[in-house]
C-alpha cells in the first residue's frame, strides 16, 4: 500500500491523501479532529501526508523525521509561490 500511495502522490498529493485516508488508518491517527486536516489537505497536502507518514513510522516526529516535513514543506511553498509567479509573467 505505502507503494502506490507514493506512486499516487507524484501524480497528485491530494488524490494520495484521499487513497490514504479511505484504504488505510494513518490520517486518523495523525491527527485529532478535522479543521487542521482540512487546512493542510486545500493548502498544504505534501506537508500533510509527509507528517502523516512519519508519524505513522513510530508515533511521534523528531530529527530528520523533521527534515522530511521541512522539506515537503519548501514544496507545498514552491508550488504555491511558483504558481503566483507564473500567473503574474
Amino acid at each position: 500500500m505505502p507503494c502506490l500511495v507514493l506512486l499516487l502522490a507524484f501524480l497528485s498529493p491530494r488524490l494520495a491523501i484521499i487513497i490514504t485516508w479511505l484504504f488505510s488508518n494513518v490520517m486518523e491517527r495523525a491527527y485529532d479532529g478535522f479543521i487542521v486536516p482540512i487546512l493542510l489537505f486545500l493548502f498544504l497536502p505534501w506537508t500533510m501526508l509527509a507528517y502523516a507518514w512519519m508519524y505513522n513510522s513510530g508515533r511521534t516526529v523528531e530529527g530528520i523525521e523533521w527534515a522530511l516535513v521541512g522539506l515537503a514543506f519548501l514544496i507545498d511553498l514552491g508550488s504555491v509561490f511558483g504558481g503566483m509567479r507564473g500567473r503574474r509573467d
